[in-house]
């Protein structure tokens, strides 16, 4: 074999090898974001997109490193690189290393992810209410919904307040003893709420302690309470707000049924008022 005949042979080999060694690159990345592929999928459902998710996934897998490497690593072009890069960074999610005369990308901790989660719930409850005083429910429109197990009654407790302002009607007919007794450390929570939030109450209740004890500090909790006649038994909660009407089974298995219809609000507030001014006690 000449001497250029080597030298061919030996640049076609670089060139074969350097081939493998790019197909093989490729066949590893292509492995690693199929592998992960759960991992991009909750990022784009945290608002990241597919290319911002990929570039964190990368620089979290390499360390400090190149927008280059990170560019090979992804298949990205370099400059659209530095562009997610800067978003990210933006997000929080990305930070320079000086090392040297060079730059390093560094991904923050997936810590950060929570904190990203956190101020999306934050921005959500500041806008609540704003975007609940602007839903308006016709007459002709109706929502039933129904609840099962305590966690899940819950939910209705945890937004009924901000839907509703001082000078609302909020309507109770209940067995508070039993009531409470479901997780006294929730409803106490959420009584606190109500009053913090001055929503007026007018309750009709069983009697027992807890319903003399409340009627006794009255105008602290800011309600207005009567009590049934002692032989009434009540095995629901009733709760009726111009928003909706919650009827809250307290017996076993626990369950709630959600009436979001101004009809039936309308109803229920006639029959409490019927009931509230026969009531002397």
């Amino acid at each position: 074999m000449s001497y250029m005949s080597d030298i061919m042979f030996n640049l076609t080999f670089l060139a074969l090898f350097y081939n493998i060694f790019i197909l093989s690159n490729l066949l590893d990345m292509n492995h690693f974001f199929m592998k992960n592929q759960h991992l991009l999928t909750t990022l784009e459902d945290l608002g990241l997109t597919e290319n911002e998710a990929q570039v964190y996934i990368t620089s979290l897998s390499l360390g400090p490193t190149t927008v280059l490497n990170i560019a090979k690593s992804t298949h990205i072009r370099r400059t659209t690189v530095y562009t997610i890069i800067e978003t990210l960074k933006n997000k929080g999610l990305m930070h320079i290393e000086p090392h040297g005369f060079k730059q390093l990308y560094t991904a923050e901790h997936p810590d950060k992810l929570e904190s990203m989660l956190h101020t999306k719930k934050y921005n959500l409850d500041r806008l609540l209410p704003e975007l609940t005083s602007l839903y308006n429910l016709k007459g002709g429109e109706s929502t039933l919904r129904y609840y099962e197990g305590l966690e899940s009654i819950k939910t209705i407790y945890d937004s009924v307040l901000t839907s509703m302002k001082p000078g609302d009607d909020y309507l109770v007919i209940s067995d508070v003893e039993t009531f409470f007794t479901m997780d006294p450390v929730y409803f106490e929570n959420f009584l606190q709420k109500r009053i913090a939030a001055n929503i007026h109450a007018r309750l009709l209740v069983t009697h027992s302690k807890r319903a003399e004890y409340m009627k006794q500090y009255a105008k602290n909790m800011h309600h207005e309470i009567k009590i049934l006649p002692e032989e009434t038994q009540l095995s629901v909660d009733v709760m009726i707000t111009p928003q909706q009407v919650v009827i809250f089974n307290l017996e076993q298995p626990l369950s709630a049924i959600q009436i979001i219809n101004n009809t039936t609000i309308k109803f229920q507030q006639q029959m409490f008022e019927m009931v509230w001014n026969s009531c002397t006690s």
